[in-house]
C-alpha cells in the first residue's frame, strides 16, 4: 500500500487499543511498516530542510512500531548453526525476530553476541563488532562502524562514516510518542563510553570525547564563543556542526555546594574541528 495509506491504517490500529491484537489486518499493516523500515524507505525520523532543526519525527512510524508490540505473541526463537543445533535461543514478540545477514546486503557482522532487530536499517559497509545491539526503527547510513558493546537505542539515526566507539550508548525513543529521536549526522566521532539521549542532535563532523554525555537538561559550554547551548521546549540540545566536547565541569556558586567546593559535570567544547582534529581520526579508515 501507499505510504499515505499505511500511515492511515496504522494509525487506526493504534487507536483501536487491545482491539488490534489478533486483528489480520493490522499485523499485515506492522509487517509492511517493518519491511519498509528494514529497507530504509521509511524512517522515524528525516532530513527536512524546511523545519527548525532541520529534521522532521514521523511520530506515526514510531506508533506502527509499537502495534508491532500488541499484535505479535510472545515465542521462542532460535538460531540454527549450519552444522545442526542451536546457537541462539531468546523469548521475544513473534513480530521482532532478530534480523538475519547475507553477504550480498554489504553489512559485516562480526561473531561474538551481536544483535539487530528486526525493523532496523542498517546500510552497506556498515561494520558492527561484538557485542552490539541495534534496536528497532534505529537508521544506520553507509560506512559507520559500530563498536564493541555499543547500543543504538529504537528510532536512533545514525548518519554516514559515523564511528560508535567502544560502549558508546546512544538512546532509544519509543515513549512519549512525540518525542525526537537522538540524531547522529554524517562523519561524527562518538568516544568509548559516551552517551547521547533524550533527542539530542549531534551535527556533522562533530567529535564527542570519551565520556561525554548529552542529555536534555545538560547545558554545555562552548568556550570558544563564550555561550551556553541547552535544550528548550521547542527544540532539543543541538551540538554545533565540528564542535569537539570534552568531559568538563562547573563549580556549584550556591548554597552548601559552594561551601563545600564542589563541581557538577558538563559537557564543553574546546575547540572546532580542523585538519589536525581529522588527522588523528584518520585511523578508523584503516579498520572498515
Amino acid at each position: 500500500m501507499s505510504t499515505a495509506t499505511l500511515e492511515q491504517t496504522i494509525e487506526h490500529w493504534f487507536a483501536a487499543g487491545a482491539d488490534a491484537a489478533g486483528n489480520a489486518e493490522a499485523k499485515q499493516a506492522f509487517l509492511e511498516l517493518r519491511d519498509a523500515l528494514e529497507a530504509g524507505t521509511l524512517r522515524s525520523a528525516e532530513p527536512d530542510a524546511s523545519q527548525p532543526t532541520g529534521w522532521r519525527v514521523n511520530a506515526w512510524v514510531k506508533r506502527g512500531i509499537l502495534l508491532g508490540f500488541r499484535v505479535g505473541a510472545m515465542e521462542e526463537m532460535n538460531g540454527n548453526h549450519p552444522e545442526g543445533g542451536s546457537i541462539l535461543s531468546f523469548v521475544d514478540k513473534s513480530t521482532y525476530p532478530a534480523r538475519r545477514w547475507t553477504p550480498e546486503q554489504g553489512v559485516r557482522v562480526v561473531p561474538g553476541g551481536s544483535s539487530v532487530r528486526s525493523g532496523a536499517y542498517l546500510a552497506k559497509g556498515v561494520v558492527m563488532m561484538p557485542p552490539a545491539y541495534v534496536n528497532v526503527g534505529a537508521y544506520v547510513d553507509e560506512g559507520t562502524m559500530i563498536d564493541s558493546h555499543a547500543l543504538v537505542g529504537s528510532c536512533a539515526q545514525i548518519g554516514k562514516r559515523v564511528h560508535l566507539s567502544a560502549a558508546a550508548q546512544i538512546g532509544g525513543v519509543l515513549e512519549p510518542v512525540n518525542a525526537s529521536p537522538v540524531i547522529i549526522e554524517d562523519d561524527v566521532l562518538v568516544g568509548g563510553n559516551t552517551g547521547v539521549y533524550e533527542g539530542t542532535i549531534v551535527r556533522s563532523k562533530a567529535v564527542l570525547a570519551a565520556g561525554t554525555i548529552l542529555t536534555r537538561g545538560t547545558p554545555v559550554y562552548d568556550l570558544v564563543n563564550g555561550t551556553i547551548l541547552k535544550a528548550t521546549a521547542e527544540a532539543p540540545l543541538t551540538i554545533p556542526a565540528g564542535a569537539v566536547v570534552v568531559p568538563g565541569s562547573r563549580a556549584v556558586t550556591a548554597g552548601h555546594g559552594k561551601d563545600m567546593g564542589v563541581s557538577v559535570y558538563t559537557p564543553v567544547i574546546v575547540k572546532y574541528r580542523d585538519e589536525k582534529t581529522d588527522l588523528s581520526t584518520a585511523l578508523e579508515d584503516l579498520l572498515r
